[in-house]
């Protein structure tokens, strides 16, 4: 074979064989093709598509050019969950140790934030000792033993699709449907899970902007699960405003527990209780409905919340922190941002409030940069919301008031005010 001709052959709209995907796959990730034709074999793919099929073949053609977790060791049904990421979510917190108390192994592997969105990641690595660069067998022995760990994602887990998705970055063919949905399911089959939930967002916080693009990928991302043998579900939930009221790793955290302790935003208990659900239905733990009781059940007997705190000790993080979460330490500056108006908020960007955190200290721009843990947002009134002029409707915390002082303005300019009500966003599209 020869990479010319299966360029040319994508850029005149012909489907390419499995075989074909696979050699330049390996190709490109050994070296043996440049920089230069892979470039242009996206640029194709990005104006021709691709279809189930080849799809498939590139999400597996990338999930084996790395590691391949076998869970087999493990007892039951391997249920993965996978979000696309958004503001203030941080269901894998809450749905983890809920499905990990009624049974089902959870073996996660979670990435770092990286600009708007938030890495689960970096918001356990908040907790003092927490050790999330674990090894396959320890992974696996912790799993087997306490039900539940959560571990940052191996270097070589999909390496073609870290250095595919490089150049994408560069070449402007990173919002392709098929490229998307092949990046992210060619980590979830290397994973191993027998099946996988999708969380799709969408929204303007989130990577799919509209509810078309969204249903898009994640039928893109369903027909690639069940073409690789894995039975694969999805919901498509809101991200037009955050979830939760906490932006920001220890304020995240924290919101985390208050749901574990059936307190907690109504909006993030019912996503994560329908995530449960899920993927308890997805192991065959009964009906939806039955299993929405099941997870609304281990979250009032305390199982849920004494399972998170089973697995932070477990990976060496000091329990007492989910225990006593007021044990966490607070920003050096908490400053209120204050209405400029009575009336209703109508509407939130929710990217640019993501923004507004990260420059306060919760996230990264680049992958280098260094995380403020104990900053971060707690949002006092969102989108469908009554205020009064003068009301605090958000406070920022932060390590300097110059941050604060600039990211109030930043965070006022996210959102629309009107003087009707507005109504509320769904929180569940579809599921």
């Amino acid at each position: 074979m020869q990479a010319y001709e299966i360029i040319n052959k994508k850029k005149r709209g012909v489907a390419l064989s499995a075989d074909e995907i696979h050699y330049i796959v390996n190709a490109f990730t050994t070296g043996k093709i440049s920089d230069a034709q892979m470039s242009a074999l996206l640029m194709a793919i990005y104006f021709k598509g691709m279809t189930p099929a080849e799809t498939t073949a590139l999400t597996m053609a990338m999930a084996e050019s790395g590691d391949q977790l076998d869970l087999s060791r493990l007892p039951g049904i391997k249920v993965d969950k996978h979000s696309t990421g958004g503001v203030g979510d941080k269901t894998t917190l809450v749905v983890g140790p809920i499905v990990a108390a009624l049974g089902i192994p959870v073996a996660k592997m979670s990435g770092r934030g990286l600009g708007h969105t938030g890495g689960t990641v970096d918001k356990l690595e908040a907790i003092p000792g927490m050790k999330m660069d674990i090894a396959t067998d320890e992974f696996l022995s912790i799993v087997a033993k306490h039900g539940i760990c959560i571990t940052g994602q191996s270097a070589n887990l999909a390496p073609a699709d870290k250095k595919i998705y490089a150049l994408r970055d560069i070449t402007a063919t990173v919002d392709s449907i098929p490229l998307i949905a092949a990046s992210i399911m060619s980590k979830k089959i290397a994973a191993g899970a027998d099946r996988i939930l999708l969380d799709v967002k969408t929204g303007n916080g989130a990577f799919m902007k509209t509810l078309p693009q969204a249903q898009e990928l994640a039928k893109a991302m369903t027909e690639i699960g069940e073409g690789c043998g894995r039975k694969t579900h999805a919901l498509i939930t809101d991200m037009s405003v955050p979830l939760g009221d906490a932006v920001g790793n220890i304020l995240e955290i924290r919101e985390a527990i208050d749901v574990l302790r059936g307190q907690g935003p109504e909006d993030m208990a019912t996503i994560c209780i329908e995530l449960a659900a899920h993927m308890l239905h997805m192991a065959e733990k009964g009906n939806l409905e039955e299993c929405r009781k099941l997870a609304s059940e281990a979250i009032a007997n305390g199982k849920a919340l004494a399972k998170l705190a089973e697995m932070v000790e477990t990976q060496c993080g000091d329990k007492a922190y989910i225990l006593e979460p007021e044990l966490f330490g607070s920003a050096k500056v908490e400053h209120p941002v204050l209405s400029p108006k009575q009336g209703y908020i109508a509407s939130m960007d929710t990217e640019g409030i993501g923004i507004c955190a990260m420059t306060l200290g919760a996230g990264r721009e680049n992958a280098d940069d260094t995380i403020d843990y104990t900053a971060g947002i707690i949002i006092k009134a969102k989108t469908g919301d009554a205020i009064e002029l003068g009301q605090p409707i958000a406070i920022l915390h932060t390590s300097s008031q110059d941050k604060a002082d600039i990211v109030a303005q930043k965070y006022l300019s996210c959102l629309t005010f009107s003087d009707t009500a507005t109504a509320k966003p769904n929180l569940i599209y579809e599921q």
